[in-house]
């Protein structure tokens, strides 16, 4: 009986080994930690969400000027003053017509060698002027000017008339010489009077004088070389 016993508290120690055996397993759960620092890697998640915030924060800047476009009423008025100034060029237009000259009393042509010249005559204080230019510029030469003047001189209205002229062709002594003509045919026809005066100066007469042209074997229409006997 001795014997047995002994047996039976053999088996009482070899029971507490398996019980050992379980507490390694309690140690699984502590392996177990390691995945709870997987939730931990997750950390540089949030950095993302920070770079999201900063375009956030750009898309509500946008939105600010808009809001304070809106907001403002001071903006919105501002672009009906600009529109209002934008018409201001089209109220100087009618300016612009109010200043054309008023349709001429007469026209007339006139012509001198090569030389046409075609004039406008209005009433004024005497100004001359030749494809957009005074009779200054376009005769620096007091002599033509004289020419040209010479029918207002005689009839006394110089300072009566505004005169407008083109000429094309011929030369400067050619486009006087027309230009004296047309005015003077201009003024009959303003004054059928002042026709006896301006005939009898020889103002009314076409002058058909041109150049003779040029012979072969001469230098000129007339003009020979010299002669020479031997």
């Amino acid at each position: 009986m001795t014997d047995v016993t002994p047996t039976a508290d053999e088996l009482t120690p070899t029971e507490p080994t398996p019980d050992v055996a379980e507490t390694p397993v309690a140690e699984e759960p502590v392996a177990e930690t390691p995945g709870a620092e997987e939730p931990v890697a997750p950390e540089p998640e949030p950095e993302p969400v920070a770079e999201s915030a900063p375009e956030s924060e750009l898309v509500a800047v946008e939105a600010d000027p808009v809001a304070e476009a809106a907001s403002d009423p001071t903006e919105l008025t501002t672009e009906p003053d600009a529109a209002a100034t934008e018409p201001a060029p089209a109220a100087a237009r009618p300016s612009k017509r109010k200043e054309k000259r008023p349709a001429p009393l007469t026209d007339s042509v006139g012509r001198r060698k090569e030389a046409v010249a075609r004039l406008r005559i209005r009433a004024g204080s005497g100004a001359i002027t030749i494809n957009r230019r005074p009779i200054e510029a376009y005769f620096p030469t007091e002599t033509h000017r004289m020419i040209v003047t010479e029918p207002l001189r005689l009839t006394t209205t110089n300072e009566v008339y505004d005169i407008d002229a083109t000429i094309a062709g011929g030369g400067v002594s050619g486009q006087a010489g027309a230009l004296r003509l047309g005015i003077a045919r201009a003024l009959v026809e303003l004054d059928p009077e002042v026709r006896i005066l301006l005939k009898r100066a020889g103002l009314l007469r076409r002058d058909d004088r041109e150049k003779e042209s040029k012979k072969y074997g001469l230098k000129k229409a007339r003009k020979a070389p010299q002669y020479s006997k031997r």
